[in-house]
């Protein structure tokens, strides 16, 4: 076991939560002032997350973050997420 892996008893879905609460308060803080439009590669890094768990985990915000909006907004080489704070 790496000294930088959380061990997780259920098979990771404790892992997965710190995933989509860092992305979801990474979403809050940017778009506190109105709305935003991003590209998973490009805040990946600011998240420590790929651009595909970014986009795996929007759709899950989409559905359970209630201070978030969650819209597809359009594909151009990658998805463009829309968000904006409720």
């Amino acid at each position: 076991m790496s000294a930088t892996a959380t061990p997780s008893t259920d098979g990771g879905p404790t892992e997965d939560r710190s995933k989509e609460e860092r992305l979801k308060t990474y979403l809050l803080d940017r778009a506190e002032d109105g709305e935003m439009y991003f590209k998973g590669k490009f805040i990946s890094e600011d998240v420590d997350l790929s651009p595909k768990e970014i986009g795996a985990l929007m759709v899950k915000l989409r559905d359970s973050a209630t201070e978030l909006t969650v819209e597809k907004w359009s594909y151009t080489g990658a998805t463009t997420w829309r968000v904006e704070t409720v």
